[in-house]
């Protein structure tokens, strides 16, 4: 028998201690965001259908959630993702000329969960920057990135990359339809010899030949150089492996701790990205806690097509991954009406502290706080002292 308060499925509560735990790294990740030059931005949960999924491809409609607008009686769509939202921001609300560096972080909703234990409720956090076509950028957001999970707590980690350029090089000139790309990228993401063949049965025998050998192209770094072996010297191909080369060496310089490796059939996003694009993955969970890339594209739709990278990641799985900080220590008080005990505990918590007065009657119950202290009375004074 169902009953009423019993959530959707693959939908939860956050308690406190979890809550606590989420928060402060979402405080943390922020200020780490903002030590880089990044403005935090806060779009709305949900927006026109049409807007809300301009550029994004048939992967995030199916994990968008549908709704009539009782005022208008257009379609909205509630976020999957926030990217297009920010592209949006960047392209009309913004419209700057230079550089534009925002983050975000807020809840995004999935019609379906991407696995058995996923929520469909993810808190995504994010950062993107908008206006520089270099490597520079690219630079920056993965460094951003690192150091965002360093901040967490997470510091073993290796950092995939991958191109969305090889296999737009590799299947350049082959007529294909949407469904026959998405399956194509399935059986690559599937390392899927079998299926792969049979999907690129009459493809031109050097694009056969490629497609079999990104199967193959994942692991350290003789991967590029086996990649330039085995796969078709085209234009497209040969910039996406040049630039591969150059981010790796200066992610293995500038973080040494980093393990770094290439996966060049991860195409996760094929339609969304553009370039260069990164999974970073840890110890305790068997896919990435953090993705990001180049996708110049993602403002085209808002008639602003300019250059665009960033990363994003849930913070909910990020908080399962990491141990808990030990609580804040706090102050337990007495309740009470005296003006002399008010005015001490609005004192104290004017100064930074947090004070937990003690409701009548229940003076043993445990808390969601580290109360080393107690706010005592001595003659006609309120003092702290050390419990």
């Amino acid at each position: 028998m169902s009953s009423a308060w019993l959530l959707p499925e693959h939908i939860a509560d956050v308690l406190p201690a979890q809550a606590r735990h989420i928060e402060e790294l979402r405080r943390g990740l922020l200020d780490v965001a903002r030590g880089y030059g990044f403005e935090l931005v806060m779009p709305p949960l949900l927006e026109h259908l049409e807007s809300l999924l301009s550029g994004t491809g048939r992967e995030l409609d199916l994990k968008t959630f549908k709704l009539v607008d009782q005022l208008s009686g257009r379609t909205l769509g509630v976020r999957a993702d926030t990217t297009s939202q920010v592209a949006r921001i960047d392209a009309h609300l913004l419209n700057r000329e230079g550089v534009t560096r925002l983050c975000y972080c807020g809840p995004v909703l999935h019609a379906r969960p991407s696995g058995l234990a996923a929520t469909r409720e993810p808190l995504q956090f994010g950062a993107e920057t908008y206006g520089h076509a270099g490597l520079e950028a690219d630079l920056e957001i993965q460094d951003l990135a690192l150091d965002c999970l360093r901040s967490a707590g997470v510091t073993q980690v290796t950092l995939d990359l991958g191109d969305a350029r090889l296999l737009r090089g590799l299947l350049e000139g082959v007529s294909l339809s949407a469904a026959r790309t998405a399956e194509l990228m399935r059986a690559l993401a599937a390392k899927d010899a079998s299926t792969l063949a049979d999907l690129s049965a009459g493809f031109p025998s050097d694009v056969r030949r490629g497609l079999d050998a990104l199967l193959r192209l994942y692991g350290g770094a003789d991967v590029l150089a086996a990649a330039r072996k085995e796969l078709p010297d085209r234009p497209l191909v040969r910039a996406g492996l040049t630039e591969l080369q150059s981010l790796a060496s200066r992610l293995q310089h500038a973080h040494p701790e980093a393990q770094v490796g290439f996966d060049l059939a991860d195409l996760g996003g094929y339609a969304y990205y553009s370039g260069a694009r990164f999974a970073v993955y840890t110890a305790g969970s068997s896919d990435a806690i953090a993705r990001g890339g180049r996708y110049d594209e993602v403002g085209a739709a808002f008639g602003r097509n300019r250059p665009a990278v960033g990363f994003s990641l849930d913070l909910k799985e990020l908080a399962a991954l990491v141990p808990a900080r030990r609580l804040a220590a706090a102050i337990r008080a007495p309740w009470g009406e005296s003006e002399a005990l008010r005015t001490a505990v609005r004192r104290l918590r004017e100064q930074g502290e947090a004070v937990v007065c003690i409701l009548p009657g229940h003076e043993h119950e445990g808390q969601e706080f580290d109360c080393d202290r107690e706010l005592v009375a001595s003659g006609d004074q309120w003092v702290v002292r050390a419990l």
